[in-house]
């Protein structure tokens, strides 16, 4: 699930457990065709009735409700499959054409063993997983869960053998900051099939740093806060940059770009999730600033504002600096789609527009003028935003499929705001 809506969950789930109640949790481990939620979305439900999180954005929410209520009243885990082809599929209200398959489990006070820590890893900034046993011959087993933490595991699969594989694979997932289905024999065999469990993998927030304290920073500040992401502001004007004038800013730092670039780079605060926006609109600030990105540790994106004949101009600059041929290409500028944007925060729209579509291999184009699913099933963001879906299971049980390619995808026109 996402490190958002797992905060959401785990801080409601440690109120339940507090008064010495039991929750029920539902998640999607597997979808096909258009779903309406990725897989790794999940939804909690009290004992007292009241929900927090989503599985289908109220698609089968009802069915999956029902179902958590008797959970908690003492049913078995459950693997519950929703889907068009389903002779219940109307009932359950799953007509956007598509099938997901929802865990649902209880969660009584004890589960705060495995769940704590994971909590206290995510607010102390680190990563974690979950793995939980979603499907197994031996009902006994179902919603078994470890915990996988930097240096540590916490629970048991049913076996040392089950438990020490999927620690291993568990732990290939959070470095990639990825959640999936794994499968294995009903003991941890490789190769084998029987027991399937759901990995969700708790990151840190993505970083997204604006560079420049202008207007659009602040209308981008708002959105990247919203999208989930840590955002910083910098920029070398004290006067200009304060945290009164970006209060949705994580943090807001005085310092000449390139310099602060420079030292996130060194200290390793830099990753291929990070997503960089150059919005000072002035050369001395951003050629250096773009060199050292440009050179530096693989982003998510990196994007700069300004006019077509500022961009010309960038680009013979950066290439005077230095900077590979091979290395500008992967620069957005002018910065953002051609949404026709005027407003600071049509601006920041089209920005995030831009590096969500980067992010999943989107074309940008208007949906009604396609024909290919909404939805691609199974698809893994290219550098991932958050790490909130999963794919479907290989055919090799331990293994991932591998990420899609980028075909289909197209360039687009700079946002016309960039001529400001």
């Amino acid at each position: 699930m996402s490190s958002g809506v797992m905060h959401e969950v785990l801080a409601v789930l440690e109120k339940e457990w507090d008064a010495g109640r039991t929750a029920a949790l539902a998640t999607v481990v597997r979808t096909t065709g258009s779903a309406p939620r990725p897989s790794g979305t999940s939804m909690l439900v009290t004992s007292g009735g009241s929900v927090a999180g989503s599985v289908s954005g109220g698609c089968v929410e009802a069915a999956v409700y029902g179902q958590a209520m008797e959970c908690i009243s003492g049913a078995v885990p459950a693997l519950v499959r929703y889907g068009v082809s389903d002779d219940d599929a109307f009932a359950a209200g799953l007509t956007c054409g598509g099938t997901i398959e929802v865990f649902i489990q209880a969660l009584p006070p004890g589960a705060s063993a495995v769940l704590g820590p994971v909590r206290d890893a995510a607010d102390a900034g680190l990563p974690a997983a979950v793995a939980t046993v979603v499907e197994h011959p031996d009902p006994g087993c179902l919603g078994l869960m470890m915990a996988v933490l930097p240096g540590q595991t916490i629970g048991s699969l049913g076996s040392q053998r089950a438990t020490q594989s999927a620690a291993d694979d568990t732990l290939g997932l959070l470095a990639a900051g990825r959640s999936g289905v794994l499968t294995y024999g009903p003991d941890g065999e490789r190769l084998e099939t029987g027991m399937s469990l759901f990995v969700s993998t708790l990151s840190p927030r993505p970083r997204m740093l604006i560079f420049g304290a202008t207007d659009f920073t602040d209308a981008l500040s708002r959105l990247g806060s919203f999208l989930g992401y840590r955002v910083t502001v910098c920029d070398a004007r004290p006067v200009f940059a304060t945290p009164e004038r970006f209060p949705d800013a994580d943090e807001v730092v005085n310092s000449w770009p390139h310099v602060y670039y420079r030292a996130q780079v060194e200290a390793g605060m830099i990753s291929p999730r990070t997503v960089v926006c150059v919005l000072a609109h002035d050369a001395k600030f951003d050629i250096p600033l773009l060199a050292a990105v440009l050179g530096g540790p693989e982003v998510a994106y990196a994007g700069a504002m300004g006019s077509r004949r500022t961009h010309r101009e960038r680009m013979k600059s950066l290439l005077e600096a230095g900077v590979e041929p091979a290395a500008l290409a992967a620069l957005h500028s002018p910065i953002g789609l051609d949404l026709g944007a005027r407003t600071p925060e049509e601006t920041a729209v089209s920005i995030a527009a831009e590096f969500i579509s980067e992010a999943w291999g989107g074309t940008g184009a208007p949906l009604r003028l396609l024909t290919a699913p909404i939805h691609r099933a199974g698809q893994q963001p290219l550098t991932a935003p958050a790490a909130s879906s999963a794919e479907s299971p290989s055919p090799f049980p331990h293994q991932m499929l591998p990420p899609p390619d980028r075909r289909g995808t197209r360039q687009t026109p700079g946002n016309r705001a960039g001529s400001r």
